[in-house]
């Protein structure tokens, strides 16, 4: 189609951010610094290689995901521990904060909850930025791999995709059916993931993860947790997912209790305040 006149104009439109968050309240990062000195580890789990693993965390805990034994990339998904309706929620998340996430963002949950969850306190990758493709680490812009594309795609019936590996560590975490647990799992933080959009055609991209062993998120339990965490297929995400080709290795969870009284005055967020009348 032939472009109109003025199509370099339009095209000119400086963009504006959707949703500007000088008014959103900030994490207090001094006082979550202050308490995780002298934290007690109390629980680790392993996700092992393209399955996953589910945890528990406190509010007030904290929790780290580290890379073990080699490059690899997780899935997460966050739920209330209390009430599996309010779970994380990737969409509003991006919004919020970006394509990515590092040290000072937060895991947001879903309406009508719309609170947060967990708040990135380090980022042993957040040196990495943005690379010269728009490539960059923890994504909440993918989903997770899955066994309904995989056979979309290739008529294969797939069952270590980070979709199924979730479904099997929620439903043995909570003793759910696999059938009733599925529609809990949720578009995930794809932890030390390295992703972006293509500038060509604006497809989603994989490369290479730079992820080392040694290497970590750590988070702050904002509430009761339950978590999840698929080690996925892909490895490290450098050709492919959703296969049995690729080099993969475990994931350590890690959960870390702060002594008494270091989080003085501190109060897990309270659910948004929106009435809900919806305008009746």
């Amino acid at each position: 189609m032939q472009a109109p006149e003025d199509a370099d104009a339009r095209r000119a439109i400086k963009p504006v951010i959707c949703y500007p968050t000088e008014t959103l309240p900030e994490p207090d990062l001094v006082l979550y610094a202050a308490a995780r000195v002298g934290a007690q580890k109390i629980d680790e789990v392993v996700a092992q290689p393209r399955d996953a693993s589910s945890f528990h965390v406190e509010a007030g805990q904290f929790f780290r995901i580290t890379s073990v034994e080699g490059p690899q990339v997780g899935d997460l998904n966050l739920w209330n521990a209390q009430d599996l309706s309010e779970r994380f929620y990737s969409g509003k998340t991006r919004a919020l904060h970006g394509t990515h996430l590092t040290t000072g963002e937060r895991m947001w949950s879903s309406f009508p909850y719309l609170r947060p969850m967990a708040t990135i306190v380090e980022d042993t990758l957040g040196w990495y930025g943005i690379d010269e493709f728009g490539g960059s680490v923890h994504d909440v812009i993918g989903t997770r791999c899955d066994p309904y594309t995989a056979h979309l795609l290739s008529g294969s019936q797939y069952h270590n995709c980070c979709h199924s590996n979730l479904t099997r560590a929620l439903a043995d975490a909570t003793g759910m059916s696999l059938h009733e647990a599925e529609p809990h799992v949720h578009d995930v933080l794809n932890v030390f993931m390295c992703t972006g959009f293509t500038r060509d055609t604006g497809q989603y991209f994989m490369k290479a993860t730079p992820v080392r062993p040694g290497d970590y998120l750590e988070f702050f339990a904002e509430i009761d947790l339950l978590g999840a965490l698929s080690a996925c297929p892909g490895g490290d995400c450098s050709s492919e997912h959703s296969s049995d080709v690729a080099a993969c290795f475990p994931l350590l969870v890690e959960v870390f209790e702060p002594q008494d009284h270091a989080l003085e005055g501190w109060q897990s967020p309270q659910i948004n305040k929106y009435d809900r009348s919806h305008g009746r």
